[in-house]
C-alpha cells in the first residue's frame, strides 16, 4: 500500500498535489498546500517539495504540517529519492513561521499538541535518509528558519530575510531552533540571535555560516532555488547514505552498504563509481 502511495506521489515531471485526509485550516478541507515532483533526465534522483500557501505566506498551520509529514513518510520509503529539496511557490517568501492566527483559535492543550507536531516535523526532516536542501528565496522567520535549519544544507538569496524572531512576540523557538542554531553557529552567537530576535539578510547569514551559499536574486525571484538545484546535481553522483552529524554510529552503518563496496571497487579499478543509494 505504501509503495502504491509513493508511486502515485512521485509521478515524474509536473507538480503533483498531495491531498491529506482529515485535516482542515481556516475552513478549507483537504486543499493541497504542498506539491511534490520527482525530476527527470540528468536530475533524476532529485525530488522537490514545493510549499504553496500564498494566503498565509506559507505559514505552518495544521494542514501544511500534516501534508509535509505525510509527504516525508512516503518519500523516506522511496529509494529513488537521493536528494530532497524544499522550496516555495510563493514569491518573496520561504516560510513565514508558525501560523499564529490559527494558533489564537486553539486551546492551551491544542497549542501544546501542535507544537509537538511541529517539533516532530523538524525531526523528520533532520532524520530524512537522503540529503536535504532548503532553497530560501525570501522570508524565513521563526518556524520557517527552524525548517531550514533541520535541512542538511541551506541556500539563500542575498536579499532573503531570516531569523528566530519568537522573542519579539513573547515566545521562544519551540521546534528545534534552540538546539540546531547553536550547532550551526556556536552557543554564544546563537544565544545573541535568539535573545535579540535579530533578522539577517542572506548575505549576512552566509558570512556567519548559517547558510552554505548566498546568491543575488533574479527577476523571477528563484535564484536560491537554481543554486540549490546545482548543489543537488553535484551531490547526485556521490553515495547517498546520510552522513548526518558524522557520528561513529554512522560509520558503522556505512560499513556493510553496497555503495561503500562499489566506491572501494571503483577506486581499485580506477573508474568512476556507480552509486545506487543502497
Amino acid at each position: 500500500m505504501l509503495r502504491a502511495l509513493t508511486s502515485a506521489l512521485r509521478l515524474p515531471g509536473p507538480w503533483r498535489p498531495l491531498r491529506t485526509r482529515g485535516c482542515a485550516s481556516h475552513g478549507a478541507t483537504g486543499d493541497p498546500e504542498i506539491q511534490v515532483r520527482a525530476l527527470t533526465g540528468r536530475d533524476q534522483g532529485i525530488t522537490e517539495i514545493l510549499m504553496n500557501r500564498p494566503s498565509a505566506r506559507n505559514a505552518l498551520g495544521n494542514v501544511l504540517v500534516s501534508q509535509l509529514l505525510e509527504a516525508l513518510a512516503q518519500l523516506r520509503e522511496d529509494q529513488q529519492v537521493r536528494v530532497l529539496l524544499f522550496r516555495s511557490g510563493v514569491k518573496g517568501v520561504f516560510c513565514a513561521g508558525a501560523d499564529l492566527k490559527e494558533r489564537e483559535q486553539m486551546s492551551e492543550a491544542e497549542v501544546g499538541i501542535f507544537v509537538q507536531r511541529l517539533r516532530g516535523l523538524m525531526n523528520e526532516i533532520a532524520a530524512f535518509p537522503a540529503p536535504t536542501i532548503a532553497a530560501m528565496d525570501g522570508f524565513a522567520l521563526g518556524g520557517g528558519l527552524e525548517l531550514a535549519l533541520a535541512c542538511d544544507l541551506r541556500v539563500a538569496a542575498s536579499s532573503a530575510v531570516m531569523g528566530l524572531i519568537e522573542t519579539t512576540r513573547g515566545l521562544l523557538p519551540g521546534a528545534g531552533g534552540t538546539q540546531r542554531l547553536p550547532r550551526c553557529l556556536g552557543v554564544a552567537l546563537a544565544k545573541e540571535l535568539i535573545f535579540t530576535g535579530r533578522r539577517l539578510s542572506g548575505a549576512q547569514a552566509q558570512a556567519l555560516g548559517l547558510v552554505n551559499h548566498a546568491v543575488s536574486q533574479n527577476e523571477e525571484g528563484n535564484a536560491a532555488y537554481h543554486r540549490a538545484l546545482e548543489l543537488a546535481q553535484e551531490i547526485l553522483p556521490q553515495t547517498m547514505e546520510r552522513i548526518g552529524t558524522l557520528t561513529l554510529s554512522w560509520g558503522r552503518r556505512n560499513i556493510p552498504t553496497q555503495d561503500r563496496l562499489e566506491g572501494m571497487a571503483a577506486f581499485r579499478e580506477k573508474r568512476p563509481p556507480r552509486f545506487v543509494g543502497k
